[in-house]
């Protein structure tokens, strides 16, 4: 059985069972072989972060500028004041977590391919008696499943058994930077959205200017959030909307009421 038979029959398992069966099917890239799947998914959770950062970006910088808006109106230096203030500090510290948050993964994952590797080192044939179990469970016969474990195993044992059972792809960790760096571009971003708008010359009608913008904003990452996760679009925007709509009401009647208190 040749290897990219073997590959083959790994696709199809993990076709039909939706598991990281898949993940050990290479396809030529660049002259290299990479798992195609892992790569297409990292590049999805690294979008899917970017969304929801400048998701946050929006809704936390609008809320920091109307409620100044509405507690000092016409004192635009105060809302430009702490706009940017909301804007630096929340970038800075939607990266720091991430970072950390990666950082701690990618420990884990790296603990998890050490720990692999030594288990193929003392117990070879344990770990190939399990790689072959993994494979009868899906349907595979006894015979045809050692034939698989025992070719993937010759082939690289330590990517075929972390892929298939850790989910992992021991030549290419989770990036802390990339997400820290992709956070912080997302977040500023987003949260430029209602400072800018806050500060156009419009008067008394500048909030109004900055909630529709912010709310168009939240439509939109609302529907692509939804779209890479391949959830009902309708449900997320809507959820999107109403949870971001009220941050503004709740900031905006804050800042009412202390306007009122100080003056």
């Amino acid at each position: 059985m040749t290897l990219e038979a073997t590959r083959s029959v790994t696709a199809h398992l993990g076709e039909s069972t939706g598991t990281h069966a898949q993940r050990p099917v290479m396809e030529p890239t660049g002259g290299e072989h990479e798992p195609r799947s892992a790569r297409i998914g990292q590049k999805l959770n690294w979008l899917r972060a970017g969304v929801l950062g400048a998701n946050d970006g929006i809704v936390s910088v609008a809320g920091v500028v109307i409620g100044v808006a509405a507690a000092t109106p016409g004192n635009t230096v105060a809302v430009a004041t702490a706009g940017v203030a909301a804007l630096v500090a929340g970038a800075f510290s939607m990266a720091g977590g991430e970072y950390v948050s990666v950082s701690t993964q990618r420990d884990t994952e790296r603990a998890l391919i050490d720990q692999k590797r030594r288990s193929l080192a003392e117990q070879p044939a344990v770990e190939l008696r399990g790689l072959a179990g993994f494979y009868r469970r899906r349907g595979v016969s006894a015979a045809l499943a050692t034939q698989v474990a025992q070719e993937l195993s010759a082939h690289d044992a330590l990517a075929a058994h972390a892929e298939v059972e850790l989910g992992i792809d021991p030549d290419e960790y989770t990036s802390p930077w990339a997400a820290a760096i992709s956070s912080f571009i997302a977040f500023t971003v987003g949260g430029l959205l209602p400072l800018i708008m806050i500060l156009l010359p419009l008067g008394e009608g500048r909030v109004l200017a900055a909630g529709g913008a912010v709310l168009v904003g939240l439509v939109l990452t609302g529907w692509i959030s939804a779209a890479l996760g391949e959830a009902p679009r309708t449900r997320a925007v809507l959820r999107n909307v109403l949870m971001g709509s009220a941050t503004m009401v709740a900031t905006y009647l804050i800042g009412l009421l202390f306007g009122v208190a100080v003056g």
